[in-house]
């Protein structure tokens, strides 16, 4: 195979390459001649399809799915007799043909050069943590509470109560809303409503009315209120105080406990928690291995596309999360992702390093540390072992899982190397941002 390399650029390359059109007329014939012998066409006998039959039939498919592997098969050759590095995917363009070649460019970026990784001059903070019995007792409270009930009160509410309440506002001459007033719930101290209205309902009962004077702050969640005074009408509907379930038998029961048992729940809390805590303490050690990278390798350049579609994917995630939560969708404009590129570039630049230091160092993904990640993922489900064959199935998933573990276990071994501090924190520091 003809092969050349040029630099477009301190990273950017485009490699020139063709593919001999015999060879892939060879392997089309070979795999339509196999097809025509199980084939089953309405009309045919099997095994008695014309070819030109069979040739309209999966005559693109077959040649497509060969040219591709060809492709893919011939850069990747090339990419190796070379010794590039290539840093995000390839862009492959067919040209002219040459004689009885196929033609290709293909345009990418290469990894840039870090020269010595000397991971020992990085100082690492590296935080631990466990799980208490203080924490599943919290935990336990915390599940009450999800499944807690309101009884209705004629006492004056209180931190805790929910109360029914009606509101309606004065600001200057407008009144809001024009007509009526708007009806909610909220529990007093979880921040529902602005706080001086929450706090304001405090000590109030069922049938109490009240106005309070409030400034609102320019960017509060209503426009007409933004950065405004305004005279807030409130009335108490209804005041109700909640009801803990028991911890009993049938509350156990109804988490999956079959059971019923107190010491199994608490186990199975103690497994959920630890298996939060132990990804809690990677992202943090992620975080802290990356910031370090990126600061002692801040002036390395990167490669700028790679860059900006990393940029515009972070872009696309946090429109998506916007809209999961519900938030109105703006129109996008064309350079918004700007806003992304320096997040962008840390982001690269820690992902090349580690790549880097896995190759340098030989570094292969641990199958047990695969395994064990994937049991993990699978016991949060009622049916791990399908959870497991789907992984074991779809190629992309688990592509995704072993690049996963794979990060981890350089970010493991970089801490290791590094000069490191440990620091211990409580489950809930832990898990806190």
């Amino acid at each position: 195979m003809q092969v050349s390399v040029e630099s477009l650029g301190n990273l950017e390359r485009r490699m020139t390459f063709r593919l001999p059109a015999e060879r892939l007329e060879d392997q089309v014939g070979g795999r339509l001649r196999e097809i025509a012998r199980t084939a089953r066409i309405k009309g045919f006998r099997p095994g008695k399809v014309p070819a030109k039959v069979i040739e309209q039939r999966f005559g693109k498919q077959v040649r497509d799915e060969i040219l591709d592997g060809m492709l893919r098969e011939g850069f990747d050759e090339a990419v190796r007799e070379n010794e590039l590095r290539l840093a995000g995917s390839p862009n492959i363009e067919r040209t002219e043909e040459e004689g009885k070649d196929l033609a290709y460019v293909a345009t990418f970026e290469v990894v840039p050069d870090f020269g010595e990784i000397d991971v020992a001059k990085l100082n690492v903070t590296r935080h631990t943590g466990e799980v208490t019995e203080a924490d599943i007792d919290r935990m336990i409270e915390n599940l009450r509470m999800q499944r807690r009930s309101w009884t209705a009160v004629t006492r004056p509410a209180k931190d805790g109560d929910a109360v029914d309440v009606e509101t309606w506002s004065q600001v200057g001459d407008e009144r809001l809303p024009a007509e009526g007033t708007e009806r909610g719930v909220t529990v007093i101290g979880t921040g529902g409503m602005y706080p001086e209205i929450e706090k304001a309902l405090a000590g109030m009962a069922k049938g109490d009315e009240k106005a309070i004077d409030v400034a609102f702050p320019a960017d509060w969640r209503v426009p007409q209120l933004a950065g405004k005074s305004a005279q807030v009408h409130v009335k108490i509907e209804q005041v109700s105080e909640q009801v803990l379930p028991e911890v009993d038998a049938a509350f156990i029961r109804s988490f999956g406990v079959k059971s019923g048992e107190m010491d199994q729940f608490r186990t199975d809390i103690r497994t959920n928690l630890e298996r939060e805590l132990k990804g809690a303490l990677m992202n943090r050690l992620r975080r802290e291995v990356g910031e370090n990278l990126v600061a002692a390798y801040a002036d390395v350049e990167m490669p700028p596309k790679l860059v900006e579609r990393e940029a515009r994917a972070m872009l696309a995630q946090a429109v998506e999360q916007g809209r999961r939560q519900g938030q109105p969708q703006p129109e996008v404009p064309e350079n918004a992702h700007e806003g992304f590129m320096d997040a962008a570039r840390k982001r690269v630049l820690v992902g090349l390093l580690v790549g880097e230091v896995a190759r340098r160092n030989e570094l292969r993904l641990d199958p047990k540390r695969l395994n064990e990640t994937l049991r993990l993922i699978a016991s949060t489900y009622e049916e791990p072992d399908q959870v497991i064959e789907l992984y074991r199935n779809d190629p992309q998933l688990m592509s995704g899982l072993q690049n996963r573990v794979m990060e981890e276990q350089v970010i493991d071994w970089i801490a290791e190397r590094a000069q490191h501090t440990e620091q211990a924190l409580s489950f809930q520091e832990a898990i806190g941002n």
